[in-house]
Order: C-alpha cells, then structure tokens, then sequence
C-alpha cells in the first residue's frame, strides 16, 4: 500500500483546483473607459446612450453612482491607478512638463518627461504586487509611464516613452478600435499556463478622436448636433468592446472566478457647438471631472446592489489585491472593499478627497507649484477650496474666477450651480480642516492670489 503524504497530495490536486475554478485565485479584469461623462450609461439614467454590456455589469454586480477619481486628468488618474496613491503622493501630477520652461521635445524636455516616468518605481505598481502572488498580467490600452515591462506587467503592447506615440500609449492605443485579438492571446496563454492574470483593458474610447463607426453614428445623429452624435456614438463603441471582453472571458470558461472592476479615468462634457470638452469638465475638480460610477462584478462572491456610499479609485488596487490574496502595501489610502461588496457592510467612511493639479507641470519635483484646487465630500457637503499653481495652457479650463471657498448640496444641484459657502459657514470650515487635516497647507494660500 502507499501512503501519499499530504503536501504531495496537495501537489497533485493544485493544477486541477486550478483548472476547475476551486480555491483558485480568482481572475482580475480592469475596465477603463477614457473621457466619459458620469451621467452616460443606461444605468445612470441616460436617455439615448446605449450601453448594454456595463448596464448588465451594473445590474449582476456592485455599482457606486457615487464613484470619484481624485484628480480629473488622465495621466495622474491611470498612476493612481498602478499605484493606489494620490497624485501628490506619486508624483504624476499632470501630462506634461511644461513647455513654458522647456521647449517640447528638446532634450530638457525630454530629461523631464524620463524623470516623470521613473517616478514609478518609487512604488510597488498593482500588476509587480500581483507578480508576487503568482499572476500574470497584461496591459492594453493607455500607459503613459514607460513600457508594460517597467510598469511591471509581464505582458503587454505599449512600448513606451522615447519611441514614437509613447507618450500616451504607441501600439496599446490600438486595443478596442481595432479589435481586443492581444486580449484573447493573452488569455489563451494564461489559461495554456494555468495561471490566474490581471487584464488591464484601457482603450483610447471614447476618447477623440471622435470617429465612430458609421453603424454607430448613424444611430445617434437624428436631431443632433454632429459633435454630440459622434460622442454618443464613442461611447456606445466603448461599451460594445466591453462586451466583447466578458464575452472572451466566459467562452474560455473565465468569467465565474473573476472579479470585473468598471470605472472611468476622468469625466467629459461634450461641447455641442465643437470639438472638445465643455466648461467644468474634464481636469476640472467639479463633478464633470472627477465623478465616476464604480461597478464591482464577481458572480458568487458579489451580490447585486446600488450602493450609496462615496467610493474612490484609491480603493481600487487595495481591494483587487485583497481579492487576490497578495499583501498590500501598508501606507495606500484606500480601502480594502472586498468585506463590504461580500456582505454588504457599509463602507466605514464619510468623507472622500481630492486634488486638482494643472494638465503642465511647472515643477516636477514640487507637485503644490501646479496645484489649483484640494476638494472635499461629505454626504451631501462639497467644498472646493482654489489655490495659486500655475496653470500655463489651458486657461481657459481653469478661469479661478471664484477666489473664495465653493461649498455645493450635491443633492439639490448636482450640477454646481449654487455657491453656498456665505450660507454655510459653519460646513466651510468644518469641511476646511478636513482638508487641513488630510493635506495640510503650509505655504500655499487657501484663496487664490490674483
């Protein structure tokens, strides 16, 4: 008779518990759509936009329709996204040096734009953390700070900065306009290796160009301005690729052990008379810019419901890495969301925070040289508090004409409309020491000096 001991037992079972789905590391899929509105989904209530694949994430999983990135810009927001940290804190503070202190391209220029990108190995991006616990993973899509392999994930398609487009993403950019195939390759290699893996999908959809698919365009353009149909249209083409991404992981047999997250990187108000965004919107620290619905997907393990609490990008990574088991660096500060989307407790939280930095960096080593707001949310509460930073391009996005503290009801007008820190004091204040508190201001000047 032979006697199998245990651990030989165990490493005989471990590729079938694998195979099966049993005590295996669950899968982890990013979906991240670039320059779209919080308002346009079926299931935030949007009246035309179709978007049938994230409102069937929406209704099978968590969904936060009050889901907030902290900085409204996209490069700081995907860092955020690799890092779990604040702009401030990794360094990613805008898109670009600024080309008022040296010209674009040139080799100062380009010193500075190396520096920026080795400012992420200063931390443990989410796919290195994952790396440790056995994942592959692979990137498509945007990625400004280098290639995959130094943001550290083992598969990949963006080359990086100094080759050609790297700037915001070269050949990953071709991810979703031209078909999700690098996808599906690399899921046949995680599955050939049996092997759990982080997908992070981040197509340059919808945003401009705004070229849709004529079959898409055509559904949107009766009565509309043609600036407005074609960003309608992006987005339905957005969503149709997310599809097509769920829809690869279940033909594969993926989708029962994986967690799915949605969210978008910063928001976008389409201008109706021209190209582009309008007022508040996008790098803007008001709702048009920095609010997101979240949506956590994972049959079996998360149960559908709206919730109403405030969540943040910052519990993105905490929360994937705990569902993946790996251990998580002890200073994110960001929550770990998985107790809460498993048994439905309510997030222990009541205020959210942000910063709002200029699209040029006037100094990459002094992140406050280009700081324009630091905001604050609490339940209904919004307050905006305005700084001096440097703004070089894009003035006109970032008009400061309002010098003293913005206090809004979100609830009463969700637009920002109504300016009610002369009404509020007493919440100006209160709200002004959190921020204090979370951030705390030395140098700068609470009110912007004209």
């Amino acid at each position: 008779m032979v006697l199998i001991r245990p651990l030989a037992l165990l490493c005989l079972l471990l590729p079938l518990m694998i195979r099966t789905g049993h005590a295996a590391p669950p899968n982890i899929v990013l979906l991240l759509s670039d320059d779209m509105a919080w308002t346009d989904y079926g299931f935030m209530g949007h009246p035309d936009i179709q978007t049938p694949n994230l409102d069937k994430l929406a209704a099978e999983g968590v969904v936060f329709p009050r889901g907030y990135v902290p900085t409204g810009l996209c490069r700081p927001a995907l860092a955020t996204l690799l890092t779990g940290h604040y702009a401030s804190t990794h360094g990613v503070t805008g898109n670009d040096p600024s080309p008022k202190y040296a010209a674009k391209d040139s080799d100062l220029f380009n010193q500075r734009r190396a520096k920026l990108i080795s400012y992420l190995q200063r931390f443990e991006t989410l796919p290195q953390a994952l790396g440790k616990a056995g994942y592959l993973s692979h990137q498509s899509g945007k990625l400004w700070e280098g290639s995959y392999q130094y943001a550290g994930f083992t598969h990949g398609m963006t080359q990086g900065f100094p080759n050609k487009g790297g700037r915001h993403g070269d050949v990953g950019l071709k991810i979703g306009r031209e078909g999700i195939q690098p996808v599906d390759d690399f899921l046949d290699i995680a599955v050939q290796e049996e092997k759990p893996f982080f997908l992070w999908y981040a197509p340059f959809l919808p945003h401009a160009p705004h070229n849709p698919p004529q079959r898409l365009l055509d559904k949107y353009k009766n009565g509309r301005p043609l600036t407005v149909a074609k960003y309608y249209a992006m987005c339905e083409w957005f969503d149709e690729t997310a599809g097509q991404v769920m829809d690869s992981l279940k033909s594969r047999g993926l989708d029962e052990n994986t967690l799915v997250v949605y969210l978008t990187d910063n928001g976008w108000i389409q201008d109706p008379e021209k190209s582009g965004y309008a007022p508040r919107s996008k790098q803007t620290p008001y709702e048009g810019g920095v609010r997101t619905p979240i949506i956590y997907w994972m049959p079996g393990k998360i149960q559908p419901s709206r919730r109403s609490e405030l969540a943040t990008s910052l519990d993105i990574v905490p929360t994937m890495l705990a569902a993946a088991g790996a251990t998580a660096p002890a200073d994110l500060p960001g929550l770990n969301l998985m107790p809460n989307l498993t048994n439905g407790t309510p997030i222990a939280r009541d205020t959210i925070f942000g910063e709002s930095f200029a699209h040029d960096i006037a100094d990459i080593e002094n992140p406050q040289a280009s700081l324009l707001y630091r905001w604050c949310i609490e339940g209904k509460w919004k307050l905006l508090l305005t700084y001096d930073g440097e703004v070089n391009r894009y003035k006109s996005t970032h008009p400061r004409t309002e010098k003293g503290p913005q206090l809004f009801d979100l609830n009463a007008d969700p637009t920002e409309l109504v300016n009610l820190a002369k009404d509020h004091p007493e919440v100006v204040k209160r709200l002004a020491q959190k921020i204090n508190d979370w951030y705390p201001v030395t140098e700068r000047k609470t009110v912007l000096v004209p």
